[in-house]
């Protein structure tokens, strides 16, 4: 797989994303395209359509005109590349695809929408069926939508748009955020172990559903303990800490510690021995299935970039939030970033 299928998949329905529309889903529904499971397939499971996909399918066409879904991204940002997935259509993918991309204020419409300015992020290319199509993408510009198209007819399992979260600083600027919540553009930058799910997913939007929604680790044998680094969405003044291990009933953390970090440019983050790192959280207790939260100390009041958290010795978080406000800073390096990717 291609190094940007590491970011957050934009267009995924946990992370809030929606398929707003679509030209035909005669056979299979357009929401099929953002599930975030792996497609599936049972053989001669056949409704009154014929047989039933885990996709986007639409009808055969008899005349001009090729089908389109349009996908409203759960978060804007960058994107770094589209996977454009086959799975299980052999005899009716199509035969090329092209997909688009535009930037939209607020909520717009379907009818707005298409008054929008689209650009080409993936060229009408050839695809084949039952396989993964992997597109790089390299503008710089942040996008809000994607239209996927296909000529002229046929299915498409998925569609993956990995990239960076770039929010909108009039959502945080002034206010109380989740400085570690991936819609806000935090990201896990290194971790111990992800044996049986991912870090990322304990910075997600809403709540984990079961224990595969959060992050959990193996057993450990060695006398160690697991630990996540975590970049912030922005420099911050952490307030709160939220720790939710619900669904993990015999696999949360016997206790928790935070360290917080303010580091800039391109060098590696120190070891936690080093004394930039400062305590957030002492050791601490935690219990399972419950979600904790603990206010922090008002002062000394010290602006961080990172966190790490240390689960002792090893198990899961369903969750991790990090209340808090932006630095000056921040905000207007947010606001630059926001302003310049408009361009």
């Amino acid at each position: 797989m291609s190094d940007f299928t590491s970011l957050p998949d934009l267009a995924l329905r946990g992370n809030r994303a929606s398929v707003i529309a679509a030209s035909d889903e005669s056979f299979e529904e357009r929401e099929n395209l953002i599930n975030p499971w792996e497609p599936r397939y049972q053989a001669h499971t056949f409704g009154p359509k014929g047989q039933e996909y885990d996709g986007w399918e639409t009808r055969r066409h008899r005349g001009p005109g090729d089908d389109w879904a349009i996908i409203r991204l759960g978060m804007p940002g960058v994107i770094r590349g589209v996977v454009v997935d086959t799975a299980w259509f052999k005899g009716n993918y199509p035969p090329h695809i092209s997909v688009e991309a535009c930037r939209a204020p607020d909520y717009p419409s379907v009818a707005q929408l298409s008054g929008a300015e689209w650009v080409d992020i993936v060229p009408r290319s050839a695809i084949g069926g039952d396989a993964k199509h992997e597109f790089p993408v390299s503008d710089e510009r942040v996008f809000t939508h994607v239209r996927l198209t296909m000529y002229p007819d046929g299915g498409v399992a998925r569609l993956r748009v990995h990239g960076e979260v770039v929010p909108d600083p009039a959502l945080l600027t002034g206010l109380t955020v989740d400085l570690a919540a991936l819609a806000n553009g935090a990201r896990v930058v290194a971790c111990s172990n992800m044996f049986y799910s991912a870090p990322d997913n304990m910075l997600a939007p809403g709540l984990a559903r079961n224990q595969a929604e959060g992050w959990e680790t193996a057993r450990r044998r060695d006398g160690g303990n697991d630990w996540a680094t975590i970049r912030l969405a922005a420099q911050g003044f952490p307030e709160l800490i939220e720790l939710d291990t619900t669904n993990l009933l015999f696999n949360a953390p016997g206790s928790v510690r935070l360290l917080g970090i303010d580091h800039h440019g391109d060098e590696p983050l120190p070891p936690p021995a080093d004394p930039a790192w400062f305590e957030l959280l002492p050791e601490t207790p935690l219990q399972p299935d419950t979600p904790h939260r603990f206010r922090l100390p008002r002062a000394p009041r010290r602006p961080a970039t990172h966190v790490r958290v240390d689960i002792y010795p090893d198990g899961g978080l369903a969750r991790l939030g990090v209340l808090g406000t932006l630095t000056p800073a921040a905000e207007q390096e947010l606001n630059s970033r926001w302003l310049s990717s408009a361009e």
